[in-house]
């Protein structure tokens, strides 16, 4: 842990499989409060880094805690999504890493609205600049829509359900705080704690939060580009949260180590996905659910 409080998950294993070692480029796709980067520049004095975020609260902390290392850093208030157009010599990068989940600092910041457990305004979004909050898609959105968010992107069983609650709910009184809509899922879903069970609202906050940041769109595509832009030799380390995420990065993975008409470009690094070892979870029970997949470009 450092000093804000913030634990990188999957520290150890991360730095392995990207072979940080090298002297190089190492790009860090979702800088969050900057774990990850700051042990690669430190560790290494001769790697430089270049990072992106969409939540210019967590790029200032990062900015921040990566000062001493600041003539080898160069950070970016972007989406990774657009790092393949960036003019920098791809030909010097060693390894990307790509780190889906949301920091501690965002979970625990109750105006934020990310988390069901905190009382909040319904935001969630990691680009303040974003049009769409999760107070939108609650109020506005279609029951058929709504359905499906919670469907597809929470795998939620009470989908269709919940969505048509929602939608007659909020013409009497429109939802305005997180504590509103976990107790209506709560509701709805019957919650009652049981050791084991995941809160329906995490599901339902976990497709919202999709839905406002548009998380899963181009994830195949973003990872392909790099493939092909990334020298051979680079490494590609991507750490997911949840099963859509961790199924587009595995299924992407394979295809790219074998293509159907052409050369592979990568090598697969994990047979299968790492998770964090018990100690980890003990420590941090954030990384609970992470999983980690690297390849090699070849």
């Amino acid at each position: 842990m450092n000093g804000n409080g913030h634990i990188p998950v999957l520290l150890e294993e991360v730095l392995e499989y990207l072979d940080i070692k090298r002297e190089g480029i190492y790009i860090d796709c979702t800088i969050g409060l900057g774990g990850h980067a700051y042990e690669i520049v430190k560790r290494n004095p001769k790697a430089s880094l270049i990072g992106f975020d969409l939540d210019e609260k967590s790029l200032l902390r990062a900015k921040e805690k990566l000062q001493p290392f600041a003539d080898r850093v160069e950070l970016y208030h972007s989406d990774f999504r657009y790092l393949p157009d960036i003019e920098i010599d791809f030909s010097k990068i060693k390894g990307v890493l790509l780190d889906l989940g949301m920091s501690s600092f965002q979970l625990d910041s109750p105006e934020r609205g990310f988390s069901y457990s905190r009382e909040g305004p319904l935001d969630m979004r990691m680009d303040l600049r974003n049009k769409i909050t999760a107070h939108k898609i609650i109020n506005k959105y279609s029951e058929h829509r709504l359905s499906q968010i919670f469907h597809e992107y929470g795998e939620l069983r009470q989908a269709r359900r919940l969505a048509r609650e929602i939608v007659s709910r909020r013409k009497v009184k429109k939802f305005e705080t997180t504590t509103q809509l976990r107790q209506t899922v709560e509701e709805i879903c019957r919650w009652r704690p049981q050791k084991g069970k995941i809160h329906p609202a995490a599901k339902v906050f976990q497709a919202i939060r999709i839905e406002v940041n548009q998380e899963l769109e181009s994830l195949s595509g973003f990872l392909e580009r790099m493939a092909h832009a990334i020298p051979k030799k680079a490494h590609i380390t991507a750490i997911s949260f949840h099963s859509l995420e961790d199924r587009i990065i595995k299924h992407t993975f394979a295809r790219l180590a074998i293509p159907e008409d052409s050369h592979p470009f990568l090598k697969i690094l994990t047979k299968k996905p790492v998770v964090p070892s018990k100690e980890e979870v003990e420590a941090n029970s954030r990384a609970r659910s992470a999983k980690l997949r690297a390849a090699e470009k070849i």
